[in-house]
């Protein structure tokens, strides 16, 4: 399961919600969604960005994905990946839900929920810079041009 948007605000409003979803599930907060699950303001955990998202991939059992200038995707082990990348191109409505479609699509195809959460954030990152470099600039990027850069992304691993 992949968790996104208004899903992680409506499960934040149940008790031990993460003890509900079985396996091991995807949640991609950005800062703001991930205050409301914790409590914490936002100030706070973009100061500490790294290890409140390895503390509560841990507690909730979960693989955390906080999105933003340098996502972190956490496991419940403790272990952490952060995406090289800040682009603005990303910053757009809709970006997220195609990082969770990415994400969803690489569960699907049999990988793993970290692996999956790490690969999806880091080819959602370079979708958003190919879009910005077809555009010739971050400000005009929209959900649709990430998502039409990341077969070029995947084309360039293979």
């Amino acid at each position: 399961m992949v968790f996104d948007a208004d899903g992680l605000k409506l499960l934040a409003q149940i008790d031990d919600w993460y003890k509900m979803i079985p396996d091991v599930a995807v949640l991609t907060p950005h800062p703001g969604e991930m205050a409301v699950m914790t409590e914490l303001s936002v100030e706070e955990i973009q100061s500490d960005r790294l290890e409140i998202v390895r503390k509560y991939a841990q507690k909730w059992g979960h693989v955390v994905v906080l999105k933003g200038a340098f996502t972190v995707v956490a496991a419940p082990s403790g272990e952490t990946y952060t995406i090289p990348v800040v682009t603005p191109a990303l910053a757009r409505a809709g970006s997220g839900d195609v990082l969770a479609g990415l994400i969803v699509g690489l569960r699907a195809q049999g990988l793993g929920a970290v692996e999956a959460a790490v690969a999806g954030s880091w080819v959602h990152a370079q979708a958003g810079l190919y879009a910005a470099e077809m555009l010739g600039t971050t400000a005009s990027v929209l959900a649709g041009d990430i998502l039409a850069a990341v077969p070029g992304v995947i084309a360039d691993l293979e």
